[in-house]
């Protein structure tokens, strides 16, 4: 088994106006500070009011944290300077996309002319987890199976039950914005390496897409690194969530390809399946448990957790991050983001619901720093 399982963290934040907490577009100046601080780190995003982080190639969770809350610490910096604050979460909860600003990219402007209204309604963030894996081969041998527990990465990160105001009853609306887009939800499956580049290609051959950075599968190998990259989970708004799920898809690779060698695997399941379990975690997150296919049952998410918990210990304790795994279990039985969102709009003055929840998630971006 190849011993090094390197870890990079991709998140996207909304800048909010500190006064009347609505979305902002970012001034140049604030995104010039930022640059000149994290250099390739950080970069604009599709919207004016977005911002993207990404953390060095980490070689542990311990690595990656110390990265990610210097990536934070420096965006909350610069923008209180400006009178803003960044917001780690999926979906803001009042403010209405069609206010909002494209950046005057080439790609962005691209993006747009070719997706339409779709892409006008892109006010979404999500966080995305690479794992190191050596051979090409490998990354197409596990999509299938890491595909099993997408759900459950849903489930745990859920953090956008808002939409325009609006309580969804969802507790991650995010996705239902995202799947209006093309090359998006579960990945198909692929018999080899040869077979992904062969699918992938027709479409880069024909002019339909550049390259399979414009393929937004939750689940895909990266377009630029050597990783397998997670692209399921909603913004955490707690940088001890963004490493605690970190260290979860870590682990369920290092104990994928541990199976591997010892030559068993995961059982593999039809995506219509995994869909369903896929729309329980969506909807419901960790509230309503999830479909047990192996025993044919709806299991309380506590007890899935046990047993994922169980299934990994091995990986953990050789990765070294069992501590973050431990803050899982507060989001199962305290609640996810999107619990305590809703928890925050109901204690809220009647009217003040929707500014009582973007500054509970301002309170906890600066929680952990």
């Amino acid at each position: 088994m190849q011993k090094d399982f390197t870890i990079g963290i991709e998140e996207e934040y909304l800048l909010v106006d500190r006064e009347s907490l609505a979305l902002s577009a970012a001034p140049e100046a604030l995104f010039e500070a930022c640059k000149a601080e994290l250099q390739e780190q950080v970069s604009p995003e599709f919207l004016q009011c977005q911002i993207e982080v990404g953390t060095r190639v980490c070689a542990s969770v311990a690595e990656a944290r110390a990265d990610l809350r210097r990536l934070r610490s420096a965006i909350a910096r610069h923008a209180a300077a400006h009178g803003l604050a960044p917001i780690a979460v999926a979906c803001h909860p009042f403010s209405d996309y069609r206010q909002q600003s494209f950046t005057p990219k080439d790609r962005y402007a691209a993006l747009e002319r070719e997706l339409e209204g779709v892409a006008r309604r892109m006010l979404i963030c999500g966080m995305h987890v690479h794992v190191g894996i050596e051979d090409e081969s490998s990354r197409i041998d596990l999509m299938p199976q890491l595909s099993y527990f997408l759900p459950h990465l849903l489930a745990l990160s859920t953090s956008s039950p808002y939409w325009q105001g609006d309580d969804t009853g969802l507790s991650s609306y995010r996705l239902s914005v995202f799947d209006n887009m093309p090359r998006t939800g579960l990945p198909p499956q692929f018999s080899s390496w040869a077979e992904y580049e062969r699918t992938t290609g027709t479409l880069i051959e024909l002019g339909v897409i550049e390259d399979t950075s414009k393929i937004w599968w939750d689940l895909r190998p990266s377009s630029s690194y050597p990783t397998l990259e997670t692209r399921i989970c909603d913004m955490q708004p707690r940088l001890d969530d963004s490493l605690a799920l970190a260290a979860l898809v870590q682990c369920l690779v290092r104990m994928l390809l541990r199976l591997r060698d010892g030559n068993l695997r995961w059982r593999e399941y039809d995506r219509f399946l995994i869909d369903e379990n896929r729309w329980r975690a969506q909807r419901y997150g960790t509230t309503e448990g999830l479909i047990d296919f192996g025993t044919r049952e709806i299991k309380p998410f506590g007890a899935l957790m046990e047993e994922l918990m169980h299934l990994i210990s091995q990986d953990a304790e050789a990765l070294d991050c069992m501590s973050e795994l431990e803050r899982l279990k507060v989001l199962v039985e305290g609640g996810t983001s999107a619990a305590r969102q809703r928890a925050a709009y109901a204690v809220a003055a009647q009217g003040a619901g929707p500014e009582a929840v973007v500054r509970h998630l301002i309170e906890e971006f600066q929680q952990d720093l």
